[in-house]
């Protein structure tokens, strides 16, 4: 592993209910080294956002879980953990896929897009200490050899699904570390502004008319600005020509292809 400090101390485990769960338990318990990382064949309980479950077929994909030690953050500036989780994810992508064939997008907060299709997702834990974080797991899924995804077949997809070739997993993983280091690193050192530049860049929607989903089941049809210091997403309303925010269970997005 060419990093510093994340990815040294790797933990494998045949099968475990959840990365996160594993990894947050082990905080509790022992004096975790910063960098470390959980990662697994078979997750049979992991978890997403917004309480929903994160289906990974046996030894085909990356289940991992970071552990991290940002107690230079505060509470405030937690979203900062997403955006660089999203940009490290996006890196790896970037590299490993032709950037003209295919298009990656960061869809808020932090899921990551090839052509519109679901390929990764970002789960992050905190537990905090006055006004700052003491301690993150930054739990990720990434679709990597996996085929067939039975009723997401249409909102999700893999590297061996985009390119019809099976992809060395362990590659991927070390990979992901090394961004993840990356961005972790520019973020400790306070540029704060690369990293919201570069996350807007990459954000899907941004400057674009898109459709959006409320909880209600109506349609708004908006561009995305960007997003606030609370990690909220800031939206243009074409309906009302104002800008709204909307927090995580607030909004969903419409892909073109699914609508």
């Amino acid at each position: 592993m060419e990093t510093l400090f994340i990815g040294k101390n790797l933990l494998f485990l045949t099968e475990v209910e959840s990365t996160n769960t594993y990894a947050m338990d082990m905080l509790r318990n022992v004096n975790a080294i910063e960098g470390t990382v959980v990662y697994t064949n078979n997750q049979t309980k992991g978890r997403g956002q917004r309480g929903a479950l994160w289906s990974s077929e046996n030894a085909s994909n990356i289940t991992a879980s970071v552990v991290l030690k940002p107690q230079f953050l505060s509470i405030e500036k937690s979203f900062y953990l997403s955006k660089i989780s999203a940009l490290a994810l996006y890196d790896v992508l970037a590299e490993i896929l032709p950037g003209s064939q295919y298009d990656i997008k960061i869809k808020w907060p932090n899921d990551i897009l090839v052509n519109k299709r679901k390929i990764s997702g970002v789960l992050i834990e905190n537990i905090f200490q006055q006004h700052n974080i003491q301690y993150s797991v930054i739990g990720i899924g990434f679709n990597v050899n996996q085929t067939e995804f039975g009723e997401l077949k249409n909102v999700a997809t893999s590297f061996k699904r985009i390119t019809t070739k099976e992809i060395n997993r362990q590659l991927v993983l070390e990979k992901l570390c090394m961004y993840l280091e990356k961005w972790y690193l520019i973020l400790k050192a306070n540029r704060f502004e690369e990293i919201n530049n570069c996350y807007q860049q990459h954000l899907f929607g941004f400057n674009e008319m898109i459709l959006f989903k409320k909880p209600d089941n109506s349609i708004l049809k908006g561009v995305v600005l960007g997003v606030a210091e609370s990690g909220k997403l800031r939206v243009y309303d074409a309906l009302s020509e104002k800008e709204v925010q909307f927090d995580l269970k607030e909004v969903g997005f419409i892909l073109e292809d699914q609508a």
